[in-house]
């Protein structure tokens, strides 16, 4: 049974082995069928194929692979220039594309270009119809009347119509219009002597006088134009004092005054001849508009020193520095103090540093009672003895302040002469009281005895104290009259007590603040050097407190007359200046305006009679007429829409908006104005070439100023972008970097943008800095800031530092607005010595200009943000590279320092942004600048 079943399994394996195949066989047959044509040989079997090459012969077998090694090279050439296509077609795209974004460029920067034209158009439109409306005068520099006739006959006055001068009616105001300039006219001393027999003017001091009054702008040679006569009465000196070593002079000077003993004792102290006087070719009979100089110099306490009293001057305004009482004319007579200093120059060395606040003696005074009083005159004055005896106990008490006051020269003085007027001399030497008053923190000054309202003595201690910078504690100042009192504000350079407030003389002196003191102090420095240090202050000072007193505007500051480095007949080359380097093609950032100067001269009249008393006291210059000052007053808010609209911008016309507005108009509190650009250049054509050329297009530019500081002139083939604005190319009188701030007369506006030729500042930067100097006009406002850092080690000295902080004195004139008048001051008022040293580094110019701004307006400079930085990536090595410069501006800065007295410059800690900047605004809106 088991076997029978192997045998059916067996016969079923047969059997399906048989039938697979056939059926096998069969499907293929069926797919043959079922298969289309063009299948046929895809369908071979491959071994069909093998077995057609076998069957093939060798040559035909080399012809079929060359032939297919042909279609593989056609093939190939045809992809690689399928590929070349592609590639073309890829680049060509790209171009087109970025073509594409460039015309879309160029579309936003016409459409910008077409707003700032419609803006331009607007702004000329509001210009016409303001010019049509003005119904007030250009006011600029007014031509000049003069007199054209002597002084008329008039009779003489008597003592006392002379006695009651004053200004309404002993002075001819006739000849002195507004428009005059004030002219002066000077006696030649050495034709026209007024002294007697005997007596001489000192030569030193009559030779200055006349050397210095040459440089003085107001005097005329012809006197029919004056509006004043000068005549120098003193200092006269017995002629044996003149001429100590020429024994027969002296001789005979003490023969002719023993011949005069019979003159009464009267006129015997006056060296004076009245009838001289009188005799004056153009004294008019009663001596109006002559003012009589009598400077004392050598002899301070001599009866000389007041040698017109009781003597009738008539209208004849005396200026001296004794005077009695009785014999003083407030308002008409000045008060000069003695002339102590140089002819002129700087006297900075003279000075004593002005802090530490505190010295070693708290208050000084040093001198005697000469010659001594009688016994009835001491009795007469009860207070001043109680006074002396006050300030002898202060110096004995048992406190930590230092006193050092003295009522006895030791070792005694010279005898004084018999006509010695009774007062407080001077001990010791000019050498000696100087360091005294150099370790002294106040000076005592006693009020002359007797009836006299001003002492030479008196004046000389004032002098001395302000020039070493111990503060003058003037005692009984209710009873006196200081130098140009009508002009100087005392009580901010001095401590004006009266004589009753002895006893609470130690508290009030230790209740002044080291602030208070040292400003106290500044400001006794700032009146010494410019009224009081030199022959030339004291004499421009009188001739400008006479001019002051009639309201007469002085004259004009005298601008650097600019000489082009090119001929008449030359005309440099120009080139296309590049477009849209430095701008965003969506942002505007001004409208296009022809050249617009600042208006000059405009407050002539006023400027002057309204701050007068900060023109003296604040700017310290009174002796010049600048165009424009950096303090000029705003309007209030309101007058630019009601009556006083003319060159007002305001944005959206007043009610405001964001930066689409803003572009529009400069808005702010001032009228419409435009910059000048300065660029000190030295051999770097290249360089200066791109600095210009990134300026084309640039709002609110008027003009560029390049000062030439080669010997070398500039290539003839160089070409020179057209940037749409003047390029006045300035020959620079030598090579000094002080050039950089020489007030040219081709610079007509008060902004000066100064900038070094490889600065790079974007348009967006230099027109949001001079926004943000609109509204701090009085100040350096500028991109690149430094400050001056303690030197730790020494604990003397100041470092020049660069370093990233969060605190800057000092903003680089490499990258900086000012006003065009910091530039006057610079080049005319900036001692020498400061020059000279920046002259001699070839350096530390613009340290130089900091110190001076901030000395001025005791403010620091305004830092405002930039976009990048400002230098030039690709312009050669430039002096600040080099380690030796970083030296010479610590030694700048600690000898700038030694001159000014102290160190002015502030310190600040912020830097100004855009109003909108880092503001979340609507989208519809803009911000201010785009990036600032």
């Amino acid at each position: 049974m088991r076997q029978f079943r192997l045998y059916k399994f067996t016969i079923l394996i047969l059997l399906l082995l048989v039938l697979l195949p056939l059926l096998a066989h069969r499907k293929l047959l069926n797919a043959e069928q079922d298969a289309p044509p063009t299948d046929v040989h895809r369908s071979r079997p491959l071994l069909d194929a093998y077995e057609d090459f076998s069957a093939m012969r060798a040559s035909d077998l080399k012809m079929r692979i060359e032939e297919m090694l042909r279609i593989k090279s056609t093939v190939s050439v045809e992809l690689r220039e399928l590929e070349s296509r592609r590639q073309k077609l890829q680049s060509d795209i790209s171009q087109y594309n970025q073509k594409i974004e460039e015309l879309k460029q160029e579309l936003l920067r016409e459409q910008t270009e077409l707003e700032r034209l419609k803006i331009s158009v607007e702004q000329a439109q509001v210009a016409q119809r303001e010019a049509v409306q003005r119904n007030t005068p250009e006011l600029a520099l007014p031509r000049t009347l003069l007199p054209s006739t002597l002084p008329r006959k008039m009779n003489g006055v008597s003592s006392g119509i002379a006695a009651a001068c004053e200004m309404h009616n002993c002075f001819d105001h006739s000849r002195c219009s507004l428009t005059s300039g004030f002219p002066v006219y000077l006696y030649d001393p050495d034709v026209h002597n007024v002294q007697r027999a005997g007596y001489d003017i000192d030569g030193f001091l009559k030779t200055t006088l006349k050397q210095t009054l040459g440089y003085n702008a107001h005097i005329v040679r012809d006197p029919k134009q004056a509006c004043i006569y000068l005549v120098l009465v003193g200092e006269a000196l017995l002629e044996q004092d003149l001429l100590r070593n020429n024994r027969y002079a002296a001789q005979e000077a003490e023969q002719q005054l023993q011949q005069r003993s019979t003159v009464s004792s009267v006129t015997t102290h006056s060296p004076i001849d009245i009838q001289k006087l009188y005799q004056l070719p153009h004294w008019g009979g009663d001596g109006r508009n002559h003012v009589l100089l009598n400077l004392a110099r050598r002899d301070l306490n001599s009866a000389r020193t007041n040698p017109l009293l009781q003597l009738n001057t008539m209208r004849a305004i005396i200026v001296q520095s004794t005077f009695e009482r009785d014999q003083f004319r407030p308002n008409y007579d000045l008060i000069v103090p003695p002339i102590l200093g140089p002819p002129g120059g700087d006297v900075w060395q003279e000075c004593a540093s002005m802090v530490p606040a505190r010295r070693k003696y708290l208050l000084s005074f040093q001198g005697e009672l000469r010659p001594a009083l009688s016994m009835q005159a001491a009795v007469s004055q009860p207070l001043d003895d109680f006074i002396l005896e006050h300030l002898k106990d202060m110096s004995r008490s048992a406190t930590q302040d230092q006193f050092l006051l003295q009522f006895q020269c030791v070792p005694a003085t010279e005898v004084q002469d018999a006509d010695t007027l009774p007062d407080w001399t001077l001990c010791g030497s000019d050498s000696s009281r100087k360091q005294l008053l150099k370790d002294s923190t106040y000076a005592l000054i006693l009020p002359p005895l007797g009836q006299r309202v001003s002492s030479t003595l008196m004046l000389a201690r004032l002098y001395e104290a302000l020039r070493s910078g111990a503060v003058p504690v003037i005692l009984g100042a209710d009873e006196l009259r200081l130098p140009y009192a009508e002009t100087l504000d005392w009580r901010r350079a001095a401590l004006l007590l009266p004589k009753a407030r002895i006893t609470e003389l130690h508290f009030l002196l230790r209740a002044v603040q080291d602030a208070d003191l040292l400003l106290l102090r500044r400001q006794g420095r700032l009146i010494w050097e410019r009224y009081l240090s030199s022959v030339q202050a004291t004499v421009d000072t009188v001739i400008a407190s006479m001019r002051d007193r009639l309201g007469i505007p002085p004259r004009p500051v005298p601008s650097v007359v600019a000489q082009s480095v090119f001929n008449n007949t030359f005309i440099p080359l120009k080139s296309e200046p590049p477009v849209g380097m430095d701008t965003e093609p969506e942002e505007s950032l001004g409208p296009i305006e022809p050249p617009y100067p600042s208006p000059a001269f405009r407050r002539n009249y006023t400027i002057l009679r309204m701050h007068s008393k900060e023109a003296w006291n604040d700017w310290m210059d009174p002796f010049y007429l600048y165009p424009q000052l950096p303090f000029d007053p705003a309007l209030p808010s309101e007058a630019k829409f009601m009556g006083s609209h003319t060159g007002f911008r305001p944005i959206g016309k007043g009610i405001g908006g964001a930066g689409k507005e803003f572009s529009e108009a400069l808005g702010g509190n001032y009228p419409r104005e435009q910059f000048t650009i300065v660029i000190l250049t030295y051999e770097r054509e290249q360089v200066l070439m791109d600095s210009l050329g990134r300026l084309y297009g640039l709002p609110y530019l008027h003009k560029v100023v390049v000062v030439w500081n080669s010997p070398k002139p500039p290539l003839d083939d160089l070409r020179w972008p057209d940037i749409g604005v003047p390029v006045a190319v300035v020959r620079a009188p030598r090579n000094s970097l002080n050039n950089r701030f020489l007030p040219f007369d081709v610079i007509e506006t008060e902004a000066v943008l100064s900038v070094d030729d490889d600065a790079h500042l974007r348009h967006d930067e230099i027109l949001f800095g001079f926004r943000v100097w609109r509204e701090h006009r009085d100040r350096i406002v500028g991109f690149p800031g430094r400050y001056h850092a303690w030197d730790l080690s020494s604990n003397n000295m100041w470092h020049y530092n660069s370093n990233y902080s969060c605190e800057l004195s000092m903003v680089l004139t490499g990258a900086a607005f000012l006003h065009k008048y910091y530039m006057y001051l610079y080049s005319y008022h900036l001692p020498q010595a400061i020059r000279d040293k920046v002259d001699e580094y070839m350096n530390c110019e613009d340290i130089a200009m900091n110190f001076l701004v901030s000395h001025l307006t005791r403010r620091p400079p305004v830092k405002v943000t930039s976009r990048w930085t400002f230098r030039c990536p690709g312009c050669p090595v430039s002096l600040s590279e080099d380690d030796t410069h970083f030296q010479e501006r610590h030694k700048c800065i600690n000898f700038f320092s030694q001159v000014f007295g102290y160190t002015p410059l502030l310190n600040t800690q912020y830097r100004a942004d855009s109003i909108l900047f880092k503001t979340r605004i609507p989208h519809d809106k803009q911000k201010c600048f785009k990036y600032i």
